[in-house]
């Protein structure tokens, strides 16, 4: 954004604040008005409300160490409840119109990284600690040692290879991709439906979904990601009402008997501080909590930059009034998934919606924040969308995520490798945290063979070193006798 449209955004001359809650909220002096502020925080919550489908889709779909599944009407009312809660401390006390939910993404690195090796309890618990450790990155100024020491473009393909990983989730939730029996004997992993051919209505209702949600994107329509939801979870209820359908997998699209319900706050407070670090290992679970304040630390960054660059309120050095506050509540909200069961959250990049509307202040926070209070009641309502429904919005939100792979400057081997690694292994393992580690690796190993070795940060050399001792942790448990 240029500095003339972030000036423009700005009024020369600010009119005098109306009442006390127009000076607290500075509403008048950024030009503003109470009626924008609505506006906004609706279309806000509006373009983001597709997460109180997907979030207890993609970690109610997901068990943990012990066979366990969380309850999908409990983790609509968790993710309900943290994202009113957060999002409603960010307008307070961040004075900017960013609302908070639980991350995509991260809510898969919990569900298929942390959960396979442990407890619910204690993949929850490594969310909680993600997020004091990100508190305390912030408090000490840490913030920019780690902002530095990782190259922008590597960061790049971070987001980019959760991108794939989200978008093959989608596709294999839906049906639209299977593993092949080991009965076939074959050394191709997976096929198109589940007999190498696309079979039966819930499929067409994903494969329609996904033609409507592409369709919507590619016209720019505001809330596309939702409207393609509510869309064809209608169809799908129809389609389960005519057609003899034997399974749709989690979740059945009937008609409830009610719409409003009390709120099931059975999660909350269900989380182990420690219990992860017994269960897989103090190695595997420094890694993963490692991986997940990588995931969220530098998405939040962007994020918060990039809203208030389009609101125009950058200051004259380009950065975001009180950052160091925004970003200990942005920490403060990975704690609040993690004591919620909801999973990590963070602030949510569609809040352009609500500034695209006017939004400039954190007033709009209270609106959208109330949304998600109402949310709370209408969990019978939220947990009618079939996996079949919801999943194409996974596929858009890998090809959102893809787009930032043009940053990545393909001609430079030294850095387009690691990249390459990082955003293949993801999906090609089933692991966010896998990718990370094989970008990192080949990152120093490339800078040490080009002589460069001093380009790379002391941090970034330290944290390789763990992922070196991850990948080989099985003959290093020989050497040392531990199996």
């Amino acid at each position: 954004m240029s500095d003339t449209k972030k000036t423009a955004d700005r009024p020369s001359t600010a009119p005098p604040a109306a009442n006390g809650l127009d000076r607290f909220f500075r509403i008048s002096e950024r030009g503003s008005t109470f009626g924008r502020e609505i506006r906004g925080g609706f279309a806000t919550f509006f373009t983001m409300a597709y997460i109180l489908v997907l979030n207890p889709i993609i970690l109610g779909s997901a068990k943990d160490k012990f066979g366990h599944s969380l309850d999908t009407g409990q983790l609509v009312t968790s993710t309900a409840l943290v994202a009113c809660v957060m999002t409603i401390i960010m307008g307070v006390g961040g004075n900017l119109p960013l609302a908070i939910a639980a991350g995509l993404g991260l809510n898969a690195v919990v569900a298929f990284q942390l959960a396979p090796l442990m407890s619910w309890s204690d993949a929850m618990g490594l969310v909680v600690l993600e997020g004091i450790l990100i508190c305390v990155l912030v408090l000490t100024g840490l913030r920019e040692a780690i902002m530095n020491a990782i190259p922008q473009q590597l960061k790049q393909a971070i987001g980019v290879g959760i991108g794939l990983f989200i978008a093959f989730i989608g596709f294999v939730d839906a049906g639209f991709v299977s593993r092949i029996p080991d009965a076939a004997q074959t050394t191709v992993p997976v096929q198109l439906g589940a007999v190498g051919r696309l079979t039966g209505w819930p499929v067409l209702v994903f494969c329609l979904g996904v033609l409507l949600t592409i369709a919507l994107l590619a016209r720019k329509v505001k809330g596309a990601i939702l409207i393609s939801i509510v869309t064809m979870t209608i169809v799908a209820i129809i389609i389960d009402a005519v057609a003899d359908i034997k399974s749709w997998g989690l979740t059945t699209p009937h008609l409830p008997d009610k719409i409003v319900a009390t709120p099931d706050f059975g999660l909350v407070g269900h989380f182990s501080l420690f219990g992860g670090f017994a269960k897989a290992g103090f190695l595997t679970a420094v890694l993963l909590v490692f991986t997940l304040i990588l995931s969220d630390f530098f998405d939040a960054m962007g994020t918060i930059v990039g809203i208030s660059a389009e609101a125009g309120l950058l200051d004259e050095q380009g950065q975001v009034p009180g950052i160091g506050r925004v970003l200990f509540i942005d920490g403060a909200a990975a704690v609040a998934g993690g004591l919620g069961s909801a999973s990590s959250n963070t602030a949510y990049i569609e809040s352009a919606a609500g500034v695209g509307e006017g939004a400039r202040t954190g007033f709009a926070n209270l609106i959208t924040g109330g949304m998600f209070g109402l949310a709370l009641f209408l969990t019978p309502l939220l947990t009618i969308v079939p996996l079949q429904a919801a999943a194409p919005a996974l596929i858009a939100v890998g090809f959102l995520m893809m787009t930032h792979v043009k940053h990545i400057d393909w001609d430079k081997y030294e850095i387009a490798i690691p990249a390459f690694l990082t955003i293949a292994a993801m999906p090609f393992t089933y692991s966010i945290t896998d990718g990370i580690g094989a970008g990192f690796l080949a990152y120093v190993l490339i800078k040490a063979v080009l002589g460069k070795a001093k380009e790379v940060h002391w941090l970034l050399w330290g944290v390789s070193a763990l992922f070196l001792v991850y990948f080989a942790i099985d003959p290093v448990e020989q050497i040392l006798g531990v199996k």
